[in-house]
C-alpha cells in the first residue's frame, strides 16, 4: 500500500510550501490534526513557525474534539502549554470576529472531514471564507482524505430556503469532496472572492476509503470512533432529526438504530425481506441488536433495532439504507415515530430532519411510506447539475 500524504505532511516536509506561508499564522485545527505518526499538527506547526504561530481556532466539538452535541458551545481560551489563544468558532459565534483575525497574515485549516454535507466543519470553512473576502489574509487548507471515497454521491441536494448551519452549499449529502475543493468549490462555483490555496495530498485517489489511505484514524468528532461509523454516518445522520436513537452513549455510536420496546430480530427480519422485494441487498448486512445508551435519547432504555455493517463500500448506500430504516421504524411504530421540533443547529423554525435532508420531500416520503423508486427520484434531483458543477473544483 502507498501511503497518503497529508498536507500537513507536505508542509512539514517541504522547505518550498514552508516558505510559501508568510508572517503571522492563525491555524484551525481539532484532535484529529495530526500526521501519519500521531504527532499533532499543532505541535508541529510551533515547531516549525515558532511564535509566528500566534492564535488557535477550534470547530464544533472544540480544539480538543471533547464536546458531544448540537450547540454545546465552547468556550475562548488561553492554551496552559502553547501560551496562545485558542477561539472558539462554535460559540457566541460562528463565523470568526474582526478581533479574532487581527494580526493574523495567514490562516491555516487542517481539519479532518467525513464528506457528509450536514458535518459542519465544510460550514465553518465556508463561512471563514467569506469573511476573508476582500481581506488581505491567505487561507491554505491542508488537505485530507474524504473518508469516504470521491466517487459516489448521495443524497439529496441542499434546496434553495433550507440553508442552515448544517448546510450552506447547494451539494448533495454525500459530496465526495475533500476539505480543499469544497473549498474551491466555493471560489469557482459561489464565486466567493478569497485568497484561498489548498496544500493537496499525495498519492490520494478519488476510489480511496480511509482504510485504503494507510494514515491513523483519529476520531474527528466524539461520536465517529471508527473509519466504518464515517461510512454509516451519512445515513445514520438522518436519525437526529427523529426520537430513534442512533446510538448515542453506546460505544459504536451512528450505526446503529433502534427505539424501546421494538423486538430486533422480528423488526429486522421484516424490513430484510421488504429490502429483498424492492432491490436493496448489496454492500451491507443488516443484524439485530439489542443496545443501552447510557446518555442523551433514551438513556437507561434497552433499545431494540438494528445494526448497520457495511460489507462493501464500493456497493453501500448508507443515505438509501438509513432513509429506507426510517421509513421501516415508521411503519412499526407508527404514531410513536417522531420527527422532533427542538431547535437544531441554531434553526428554530424548520424541522430538523428537513435540514438535514435539505428539503422537506424525504420527511413526506417517510410519513407515507414510499417506495424505493419514489425516494430514488426524489434523490437524484439535481444530481447532474452538481456533478457538472463541481468539475471545475476537483483538485485529483
Amino acid at each position: 500500500m502507498t501511503k497518503v500524504v497529508t498536507g500537513l505532511e507536505r508542509l512539514m516536509n517541504e522547505k518550498s510550501l514552508q516558505d510559501s506561508i508568510k508572517g503571522n499564522i492563525g491555524y484551525l485545527c481539532h484532535s484529529a490534526s495530526i500526521d501519519s505518526k500521531f504527532n499533532t499538527g499543532v505541535v508541529l506547526l510551533q515547531n516549525l513557525f515558532g511564535k509566528r504561530l500566534i492564535k488557535l481556532f477550534g470547530p464544533q466539538h472544540g480544539f480538543v474534539t471533547d464536546v458531544q452535541d448540537n450547540m454545546m458551545e465552547t468556550a475562548h481560551y488561553i492554551h496552559p502549554y502553547f501560551k496562545i489563544p485558542v477561539y472558539s468558532l462554535y460559540s457566541e459565534t460562528r463565523t470568526p470576529t474582526d478581533e479574532m483575525l487581527k494580526d493574523i497574515d495567514t490562516l491555516i485549516i487542517d481539519l479532518q472531514d467525513v464528506g457528509t454535507r450536514v458535518y459542519t466543519y465544510i460550514s465553518t470553512l465556508s463561512l471563514i471564507m467569506e469573511k476573508c473576502a476582500g481581506r488581505d489574509i491567505k487561507l491554505v487548507v491542508l488537505d485530507r482524505p474524504n473518508p469516504v471515497g470521491g466517487e459516489m454521491i448521495e443524497g439529496t441536494v441542499l434546496k434553495p430556503g433550507y440553508e442552515s448551519f448544517v448546510g450552506r452549499y447547494p451539494i448533495p449529502q454525500r459530496h465526495s469532496l475533500t476539505m480543499g475543493e469544497v473549498g474551491k468549490f466555493g471560489q469557482t462555483v459561489l464565486k466567493t472572492d478569497c485568497n484561498l490555496d489548498v496544500i493537496k495530498m499525495n498519492n490520494w485517489k478519488r476510489s480511496m476509503y480511509f482504510e485504503d489511505t494507510g494514515l491513523p484514524w483519529v476520531l474527528p468528532s466524539p461520536n465517529l470512533p471508527t473509519m466504518v461509523g464515517a461510512i454509516t454516518f451519512v445515513g445514520t445522520v438522518l436519525l437526529e432529526g427523529t426520537n430513534i436513537s442512533e446510538g448515542r452513549g453506546t460505544t459504536r455510536p451512528l450505526e446503529v438504530a433502534g427505539y424501546p420496546g421494538i423486538e430486533s430480530f422480528d423488526f429486522v427480519a421484516k424490513m430484510q425481506k421488504r429490502f429483498k422485494e424492492e432491490g436493496l441487498t448489496e454492500g451491507f448486512n443488516l443484524r439485530p441488536i439489542i443496545f443501552l445508551p447510557t446518555f442523551q435519547k433514551h438513556a437507561g432504555l434497552n433499545c431494540g433495532g438494528v445494526h448497520i455493517h457495511p460489507t462493501e463500500n464500493a456497493k453501500f448506500k448508507s443515505w438509501t439504507v438509513m432513509q429506507m430504516i426510517c421509513r421501516e421504524f415508521k411503519r412499526e411504530l407508527g404514531d410513536k415515530f417522531e420527527f422532533h421540533n427542538k431547535p437544531y443547529e441554531y434553526e428554530f423554525h424548520k424541522l430538523a430532519i428537513d435540514l438535514i435532508n435539505g428539503t422537506d420531500e424525504v420527511r413526506h416520503w417517510v410519513n407515507n411510506l414510499g417506495s424505493l423508486s419514489e425516494l430514488q427520484k426524489i434523490e437524484t434531483q439535481g444530481h447532474d447539475k452538481y456533478l457538472n458543477q463541481r468539475e471545475s473544483a476537483l483538485l485529483y
